[in-house]
């Protein structure tokens, strides 16, 4: 089959713009001196012959940049910074360790609910806590501010203690229940 000659009415309907245009790139590029990661076999003018690179021109240098591998507190770091949580991933941090930053005494007593747009809630067990978190709720925001810089937590809303629920059991009662504060 390649030993076939080619019919003149085949050679004539070659389409020769893929060679030329090869060949146009090949003449524009004969004069410039590769980039970084290029492939070059000698150097200019030298006749020697230098290492090959099979790196493509995108590669990373010999400094870090976004296209080397990244350790997960990095790329971690990253989202949590694009996707603005922040203040509330330090907030929640605060949870966490609340009876180291409030005293161990409040933090049996007093235990953080949630944390919104500067609000903190809290709740205690008793209505005498509640009390005594009211008062010292100015200390409590300057010191959470301190430590999760200044303007984050703006007011301490203090819950007191969530009454047992009488809607359901044997013994249930039908209105509002015992009025004690259950502290």
């Amino acid at each position: 089959m390649a030993d076939d000659p080619v019919e003149p009415s085949q050679a004539d309907d070659h389409d020769t713009s893929g060679l030329e245009l090869a060949r146009s790139i090949a003449r524009g590029l004969a004069g410039r001196t590769p980039r970084a990661g290029e492939r070059r076999t000698s150097a200019p003018g030298t006749g020697k012959r230098r290492r090959r690179s099979f790196r493509d021109a995108e590669a990373s240098g010999a400094h870090p940049d976004d296209r080397d591998p990244q350790t997960v507190d990095a790329t971690m770091g990253r989202f949590v910074r694009e996707q603005g949580w922040e203040t509330e991933l330090r907030v929640h941090g605060v949870f966490s360790r609340w009876e180291g930053l409030v005293g161990r005494e409040v933090g049996q007593h007093v235990k953080p609910e949630s944390y919104a747009d500067g609000r903190l809630v809290v709740r205690t067990d008793s209505t005498a806590w509640a009390t005594q978190m009211k008062l010292l709720a100015p200390d409590v925001v300057r010191r959470l501010n301190e430590v999760l810089g200044d303007g984050t937590v703006d007011v301490i809303d203090v819950q007191g203690p969530r009454p047992p629920s009488w809607a359901r059991g044997r013994l249930r009662v039908k209105g509002r229940g015992p009025r004690d504060t259950y502290g």
